[in-house]
């Protein structure tokens, strides 16, 4: 990630100009604890460090604790609370109002065909709409190629709540190559057979055919983030754990 070194900022704030990153064709996107007041100033919502990625002409706050609040383009983790007419009510975390996910926001779905979907069932979908002054809006498909791509119904599996960091840190693949979290894949390479789904509002999804399996990823993973592990500890965990398992 080429960014600036991070500063501090508070919510309320005003972001000083020179650190929006520009460029001719791409524009420029907000990721969590930030948000435009038109017609161009841009404020923090939230304290923690101001990251600035110019390769991809984005900006955002990184934060650790706190509530979680939701951001346009964020992969989230939901439950179903409800159905209405036209669409379900999401459960995000115990803080923030239900988001709303149509029914047809799914890939290839039709009023006949859609995803019929319970009470306290679990979705993967990315935020579509988020407006202060309006409830959030999900979708688990691609608006632009009509494709899942990952997002949808998350069948079996379970769910684990982690740091509001450490979710980011997951979704960050550049983390991943710089060594910061590597706990998924020492896992993997102990022969683990797994699929993991990464929410940006603090929650982990894990699937495997042995639950032993899925709860010691769990494991692993709160531990690394509850203990804020390193690399070395992550890798001297994971043996722990396969030693127990085994």
């Amino acid at each position: 990630m080429s960014s600036e070194s991070p500063l501090v900022v508070l919510p309320g704030e005003t972001i000083d100009p020179s650190l929006i990153p520009t460029h001719k064709k791409n524009p420029l996107r907000l990721g969590p604890g930030l948000r435009h007041i038109p017609p161009s100033e841009i404020v923090p919502t939230v304290a923690g460090q101001l990251v600035v990625d110019h390769r991809k002409t984005s900006m955002w706050i990184e934060y650790n604790g706190g509530r979680y609040i939701p951001s346009q383009g964020d992969l989230i983790i939901g439950q179903i609370a409800r159905s209405a007419t036209d669409f379900y009510y999401v459960s995000l975390s115990p803080y923030t109002p239900n988001a709303t996910l149509p029914h047809l926001a799914f890939e290839s779905a039709t009023k006949k065909t859609r995803p019929q979907l319970a009470s306290g069932e679990l979705v993967y979908a990315r935020v579509s709409l988020a407006n202060r002054h309006m409830d959030p809006e999900l979708e688990c498909v691609n608006s632009s190629t009509g494709k899942a791509d990952g997002l949808g119904p998350l069948k079996d599996g379970m769910v684990f709540d982690v740091s509001l960091g450490f979710a980011r840190r997951l979704l960050m693949a550049k983390s991943r190559e710089e060594g910061k979290v590597e706990v998924l894949e020492a896992l993997g390479e102990e022969g683990l057979a797994f699929e993991t789904a990464v929410g940006r509002n603090g929650k982990v999804w894990v699937g495997s055919e042995s639950v032993k399996t899925a709860v010691m990823v769990g494991r692993a993973l709160r531990e690394t983030d509850e203990k804020g592990l390193g690399v070395e500890a992550q890798r001297k965990l994971v043996k722990k754990l396969v030693r127990e398992m085994r």
